[in-house]
């Protein structure tokens, strides 16, 4: 695996648990009615997935290309 592909799966997995943490605050602040509060942390935890998506996607791309193997991004240029 290549050191970029490698670089962007601990990005992948750092960004997954923030998004475990977000969620974990989002259900205690529900559990208390602090809706608000459970709303914020559950938008964060998204915001973290999405992240955690993307890095997971370079990864693949980075992984695929140190291999030799073309990838849709790579095949428009």
């Amino acid at each position: 695996m290549s050191k970029q592909a490698a670089e962007h799966h601990h990005k992948a997995a750092e960004h997954h648990d923030h998004a475990a943490h977000h969620h974990r605050e989002a259900a205690k602040h529900h559990e208390l009615d602090n809706y608000e509060s459970a709303a914020h942390h559950a938008h964060t935890a998204q915001g973290h997935l999405h992240h955690a998506t993307h890095h997971a996607a370079e990864a693949a791309k980075s992984h695929a290309e140190h291999h030799g193997h073309k990838t849709k991004a790579a095949g428009r240029a």
